[in-house]
């Protein structure tokens, strides 16, 4: 606890963490901005404390320091102390008093930040998904405790279908950055299914990504079919919110569900740059999610979103 001349009001904590979301989050804040203003502060402080941690482990610290960020950083959930100087505590306890946040996802959200560190590969799909869970499946977690979900539609399955959601978005940032990722030393592709389809990740003298070429565009257009699986086990999740909520996930679900649609479409896009939506195109996801016409996956025929796992 420090002395109250250095604390600040709730009110100044939950501007400081708006003034963080508003700087940082790109397409988290197309969704964000459609909540009534209550559940926009609390979402922010979420978001803000979030992004403290991914700060920490893609920051330029030594190992060493960076895991004993993460500590802090639990501690400080475990804590939680209102009377706190750092405003993002102060938002974030004043949150959890108001709202039933699993603060419990946020240690293993650290914990997902920690296992990238010293990054680790793949083996299988499932391996992929527990990693995706920690670090994505969380933050759709945290985020229903905020948003709640309608009386008539109260399900103990909420949870589970907003960890899915989680995990569809990472898969996409997955096949999004995995140029990116090679470079930084980090591959999040299951290796057995990398080799099954002849593939070894690589980046040539030009920067293009390789391995060969038409197996792994083969590949990833798989994989991105495969991520419109777990959308469509997400997305449920739009039917059991109330209409602001549910304007604020579909947002934000919409725009990683082109930008999923346009790898799908295109994978070699992927193999020379980090493929994304322009603002216009944001926006107007962001305006059919508030009209009640949000993003949604089409009917999958026949086997061509399967993988060879057969998942």
């Amino acid at each position: 606890m420090t002395g109250a001349a250095n604390r600040p009001t709730v009110a100044e904590a939950y501007a400081a963490c708006e003034e963080i979301t508003n700087r940082a989050a790109k397409n988290f804040s197309y969704g964000i901005r459609l909540l009534p203003a209550d559940r926009r502060a609390a979402l922010s402080a979420v978001y803000a404390f979030s992004r403290r941690l991914d700060d920490i482990g893609d920051g330029d610290l030594p190992d060493e320091e960076k895991i004993e960020g993460l500590a802090k950083a639990r501690a400080d959930i475990r804590d939680l102390d209102p009377n706190s100087s750092d405003p993002v505590i102060v938002a974030l306890a004043d949150s959890a008093r108001r709202f039933p946040i699993p603060l419990e996802a946020f240690i293993e959200l650290a914990d997902g930040v920690e296992s990238d560190i010293v990054p680790s590969t793949y083996e299988t799909f499932d391996d992929m998904v527990g990693y995706c869970r920690l670090v994505a499946g969380t933050i759709g977690r945290l985020s229903l405790g905020i948003f709640g979900t309608t009386e008539a539609a109260g399900r103990r399955d909420a949870p589970a279908i907003a960890d899915a959601l989680g995990v569809a978005l990472q898969q996409t940032n997955i096949l999004r950055d995995v140029r990116e990722d090679l470079l930084n030393g980090r591959t999040y592709l299951p290796q057995a299914e990398l080799a099954a389809a002849g593939v070894k990740l690589a980046v040539d003298a030009d920067g293009r990504l390789g391995g060969p070429e038409d197996a792994l565009v083969d590949y990833l257009r798989a994989g991105a079919a495969r991520a419109e699986e777990w959308y469509s086990r997400g997305l449920v999740l739009l039917d059991l919110l109330d209409r602001r909520s549910s304007a604020c996930c579909g947002a934000l679900a919409g725009i990683y569900l082109r930008l999923n649609r346009r790898i799908k479409a295109d994978p070699s896009a992927v193999l020379t740059t980090r493929v994304s939506l322009p603002g216009w195109e944001k926006v107007t996801v962001a305006g059919r999610s508030l009209a009640g016409r949000p993003e949604r996956v089409r009917a999958i025929s026949g086997s061509g979103g399967r993988r060879r796992d057969g998942t």
